[in-house]
């Protein structure tokens, strides 16, 4: 299949890259794949640009964290302390110490970056 690369630099074009991925997608050809996998990445680039992914707040991750599991603010005591200090955290009020990542990061089994909150002005460029 003979087929140029798009560069995705709008909606129609993101609309005619995927479309072009779902045609190479079906050819077995190397070449075809190659190209699929080139055409992946500048649609990927356009949304990660156009639709960037927000880091949720501590106190939506937990919330979020304490309904699949099925938990309720006193069983988060152990791990963040007291009751307080769990309603200091789940309204945004305290951040957590490195101790408090450590038992959430295990309990949860998630990454402590996403505990760890990072003011705007220390983000890296």
């Amino acid at each position: 299949m003979k087929a140029t690369l798009i560069v995705v630099e709008n909606d129609a074009d993101h609309c005619a890259a995927l479309a072009l991925i779902d045609k190479l997608m079906a050819s077995r050809n190397r070449a075809d794949r190659s190209r699929m996998a080139a055409q992946a990445r500048l649609a990927e680039a356009y949304e990660r640009v156009r639709w960037p992914r927000n880091r949720p707040s501590l106190p939506d991750l937990l919330a979020y964290l304490m309904d699949q599991h099925g938990l309720t603010r006193a069983d988060l005591v152990p791990h963040l302390g007291t009751p307080s200090r769990v309603s200091e955290v789940l309204a945004g009020k305290r951040e957590l110490s490195m101790s408090m990542v450590k038992r959430l990061r295990q309990r949860f089994h998630i990454s402590a970056d996403l505990l760890i909150s990072v003011e705007p002005d220390r983000v890296a460029a």
